[in-house]
């Protein structure tokens, strides 16, 4: 089935499918490198992210209960809390195997997460593929009908035409009486000759 596809969008599903190990993996890379900088054990870096975190996740617990936003805000509050959180630990941690299993979990749980709206995506999908079909399929019949009617037409206008063509040639034949006069005809020829005595 790929092979049928362009391969701008088989590149683009490939990039859809990496998107959340490329996210976590970003994260995890930028907490080292801020883990590397200064950021190892520092108090201060842990309670600004631990702050960032949950105040994504408060904004996505007011906008998950649908007064103040909508899924799409509710999803990106979460994500960041996730990612505040995984950089805030990765941050601070001086060994690497705390910020590995964190990575390894949040990469877990993302693609869980994408994995919902890529179902949600396809079924869309395919159900719009559905409704397509449909369509077409009563295109296709409207289609036929017309044909059939025009050809109904075509050989109701033929025959007309033919059945006036013989009328035409009918009454050119030598000998031909239109109207009642040519039911008259026979039966006068069938009549005796008057007797001339008489």
């Amino acid at each position: 089935m790929d092979a049928q596809l362009p391969r701008s969008e088989v590149l683009c599903g490939a990039a859809r499918k990496a998107a959340p190990a490329i996210a976590t993996s970003t994260v995890l890379i930028l907490a080292r490198l801020w883990n590397a900088n200064g950021a190892e054990h520092s108090t201060g870096s842990a309670v600004l992210m631990g702050a960032l975190a949950a105040g994504c996740a408060l904004a996505g617990m007011v906008t998950s209960s649908g007064l103040h936003g909508d899924r799409t805000t509710s999803a990106i509050a979460f994500t960041g809390a996730g990612a505040f959180a995984l950089a805030g630990v990765a941050g601070y941690a001086d060994g690497l195997s705390l910020p590995l299993l964190l990575w390894g979990i949040a990469t877990v749980l993302a693609y869980a997460v994408a994995h919902r709206h890529w179902r949600a995506d396809r079924r869309a999908e395919t159900a719009h593929r559905q409704r397509m079909e449909v369509r077409q399929a009563d295109d296709r019949h409207a289609e036929t009908v017309e044909v059939i009617r025009a050809r109904a037409q075509i050989e109701a206008l033929a025959h007309a035409v033919a059945l006036s063509d013989a009328h035409a040639y009918r009454q050119g034949l030598p000998g031909f009486t239109p109207g009642p006069l040519a039911l008259e005809q026979p039966a006068r020829a069938e009549l005796p000759a008057g007797d001339g005595g008489a």
